[in-house]
């Protein structure tokens, strides 16, 4: 599955039209963030994962989406369900990632 770009703007509208999301917020200048694009974007080709959008949010840029997760350090991974945060963390762990999408199903 493609991974959704999202702004402050279209946040709330993607949580709104997926049932499960997981948001990893990065900063331009992240080099963690920017190693873990692979990973993000291997995990959202991942058969397990086929009913969860996977989405990336500028953490610089987007203020309200890095509020409402808890944005505290990045790269930051949230993963919502019905609109509502279940867990975020500060990570550059791709297991750590994984098992907090599992807690979704």
């Amino acid at each position: 599955m493609a991974i959704i770009q999202a702004t402050d703007q279209d946040f709330q509208s993607v949580l709104q039209n997926n049932e499960r999301v997981v948001v990893k917020f990065f900063a331009d200048w992240c080099g963690n963030c920017r190693l873990f694009s692979p990973k993000f974007k291997r995990m959202a080709d991942n058969e397990e994962f086929a009913g969860v959008a996977f989405v990336d949010v500028n953490a610089e840029t987007s203020p309200e989406a890095r509020k409402l997760a808890g944005v505290s350090n990045l790269p930051f991974f949230a993963v919502f369900k019905n609109g509502e945060l279940v867990e975020g963390a500060a990570t550059s762990k791709e297991e750590y990632v994984q098992e907090m999408i599992r807690k979704t199903v």
